[in-house]
């Protein structure tokens, strides 16, 4: 289901938890508005072996997405320059930011991939 048919849990307000929050809420954005979309646009006429093969492919663009945003892979360099991707999560409320994130700076994206592929998106919900 998109992230747009959910709505936002509260933020924790212990420092810790609040930035595992935003990590697990990163997590629940991208595998709902990414990889349920692709999974929700398999051809329904293929076998069961064929659309095993298909959500793999799924799941490892994603893994591949996660790996980008932990900076293990998708940088361009020469010499001492480069071109980087740099993914960020903040909680807003209006016009103001509450808390914010670089998701490169936080426990990893590919180390919750394995949780969120379980529905698992940590002790406090990030959406009711």
């Amino acid at each position: 289901m998109p992230t747009w048919k959910h709505t936002l849990a509260a933020a924790p307000q212990d420092p810790r938890r609040r930035e595992l929050w935003l990590q697990h809420g990163a997590g629940f954005i991208l595998f709902q508005d990414i990889r349920e979309y692709a999974i929700s646009r398999i051809d329904p006429s293929l076998d069961e072996t064929a659309r095993a093969g298909v959500v793999s492919g799924i799941n490892d663009a994603v893994y591949g997405l996660m790996m980008v945003i932990d900076g293990v892979s998708g940088a361009l360099r020469e010499g001492t320059r480069a071109l980087e991707l740099d993914v960020r999560v903040r909680l807003r409320d209006g016009d103001a930011s509450l808390a914010e994130l670089p998701l490169r700076e936080g426990d990893g994206m590919c180390m919750g991939f394995h949780s969120w592929l379980n529905g698992s998106f940590g002790e406090d919900p990030v959406a009711k």
